[in-house]
């Protein structure tokens, strides 16, 4: 996972409310257990309009999201996410989220920033011309019209995405403490290893 330390670009004024995850990638698609290619099938409904959002010359490849309330609700599926990062989408700003999306979001390393939907409506105004900018480290959203919007995130959150730690990385980081307690384990174990009767050296 890489590190995200800022999201800067144009944003796709999306807006929708109440987006499951089978609207970011149909059922279809969950047959592949390959992350490459999940893109494609990204709001493969709406895509179909060939005046969307998500192809338009303006936004394709934009690396911000902006929804409606509830964002990701539905089926738990990962593959959302997989979807979103093949499409190009690494942030995406909402009112609130689906806990089990969100979660599933971070672990694939895209940030999810709640704001209130006045603030949103006003991020929707502006991705309509000019770019936004999200900054985890000092948790604020601001556009080149001196709007900033402050924003909350778990304090653990913050940490993984700031030094592109998904769960690998995390069990890696702790390398030395686990090898030191399967070798202190090992050592204290070590007689069920013996055959009966055998004395220790």
């Amino acid at each position: 996972m890489e590190p995200l330390k800022e999201v800067s670009g144009r944003a796709i004024p999306f807006g929708r409310k109440n987006v499951d995850t089978d609207v970011i990638i149909p059922a279809k698609w969950l047959k592949t257990i390959t992350r490459e290619g999940m893109g494609r099938g990204a709001f493969e409904t709406l895509r179909e309009d060939p005046d969307n959002l998500f192809d338009s010359a303006e936004f394709k490849g934009s690396p911000i999201l902006i929804a409606g309330d509830n964002f990701g609700c539905g089926s738990s599926r990962e593959h959302a996410a997989w979807a979103l990062l093949d499409l190009g989408i690494t942030a995406v700003i909402a009112p609130s989220f689906s806990d089990i999306f969100s979660g599933n979001a971070f672990k694939n390393g895209i940030l999810t920033v709640v704001l209130p939907q006045e603030a949103v409506d006003r991020l929707m105004e502006v991705a309509q011309t000019d770019p936004i900018t999200i900054d985890l480290e000092h948790q604020v959203v601001t556009t080149p019209f001196q709007d900033r919007f402050t924003f909350e995130i778990d304090p653990f959150r913050k940490h993984c995405l700031l030094n592109g730690l998904d769960e690998v990385g995390l069990t890696l980081a702790r390398g030395d403490a686990i090898a030191a307690y399967e070798n202190k384990a090992s050592g204290e174990l070590s007689w069920l290893a013996r055959p009966q009767g055998v004395q220790a050296a």
